[in-house]
């Protein structure tokens, strides 16, 4: 897909910003929706979305928005950092097929790494289960 196509409004985010698909939620308010990654690339791999806009990726949110979804960007990345205590932190956005992306609603990956340990790849795996999920989950709502 191109970097501009059209906002497709049956995305699977688009989908749990509906409540037509289940999430594992850590936050929610009226700018941002955070949760659990199913396909993760480390335990507490944590997606965060933008509600109320319709941008495919970092190109396309309006500017005026932009600061007030960055915020939450940066409270889910500081939860996941307290609730879990990782060594580092990755915090990682795709814009465009070719980059990665395979998900065309905006959203940032906040991925904790611990040393030693090395990451999944993106989009690939097994599906994590809801019950593998939820005590992660719970430490960084904890945080948040």
């Amino acid at each position: 897909m191109t970097l501009h196509a059209a906002y497709d409004p049956d995305n699977i985010f688009a989908k749990i910003l509906r409540g037509d698909m289940p999430s594992l939620k850590v936050f929610e308010d009226d700018v941002a929706l955070a949760f659990m990654d199913v396909f993760p690339q480390s335990e507490g791999h944590t997606l965060v979305i933008p509600k109320g806009i319709q941008a495919r990726n970092f190109l396309d949110i309006p500017p005026d928005y932009l600061g007030s979804y960055m915020l939450r960007v940066q409270r889910i990345a500081k939860a996941v950092e307290w609730g879990l205590k990782p060594d580092g932190l990755r915090v990682m956005q795709f814009n465009g097929a070719s980059a990665g992306q395979t998900v065309f609603h905006l959203h940032f990956h906040v991925i904790p790494a611990w040393d030693g340990k090395e990451l999944g790849r993106h989009g690939t795996g097994t599906m994590a289960k809801p019950e593998e999920l939820e005590p992660i989950a719970a430490k960084i709502r904890a945080a948040v």
